[in-house]
């Protein structure tokens, strides 16, 4: 039983750090798509996901078609703030896999409106032009399926 966290093309590597490091504690896999907005071999990076890189389940993708043609029968959500429906209103499955997109741009339009249906939001205030961080994000989501699904295999 897995999960599964799909970033396209992010750009900061204390965040995909920190992103690396929960999916290793919670036997999540990670898909990077490029172009990635660091080196892999980024001190900030390995700083971040620290002493768990050997636990991580991580592949990378040069484009978000290769990742989605791979996993074609896996169910796909995609994080952002344009979604109608918030993250609660779904029901995960073992094997999701949960899209999140860049940290200054988020996932590009096309792809959120050609899967409108399966587009998920965190609700936040409406007066402000920010949302939050990546990371606290992806633990968000990840944590309300993870909930959903016993929280399998964890203590």
């Amino acid at each position: 039983m897995a999960l599964n966290i799909v970033l396209v093309e992010p750009e900061i590597p204390q965040n995909t750090g920190n992103i690396s490091r929960t999916c290793a504690i919670t036997k999540t896999r990670l898909h990077l798509i490029k172009p990635l907005g660091f080196s892999l071999d980024d001190k900030h990076l390995k700083r971040a996901g620290l002493d768990y890189w050997d636990l991580l389940d991580i592949n990378y993708y040069d484009n978000f078609d290769e990742c989605r043609n791979k996993y074609y029968n896996h169910p796909f959500y995609y994080s952002t703030t344009k979604a109608k429906k918030i993250y609660t209103d779904f029901k995960y499955e073992d094997e999701s896999f949960f899209v999140f997109g860049k940290e200054t741009k988020g996932l590009p339009e096309e792809l959120i409106f050609r899967n409108i249906d399966t587009a998920i939001r965190i609700p936040m205030r409406s007066d402000l032009k920010r949302s939050l961080n990546l990371s606290n994000s992806v633990n968000i989501i990840l944590y309300e399926a993870l909930r959903q699904l016993g929280f399998p295999e964890l203590v």
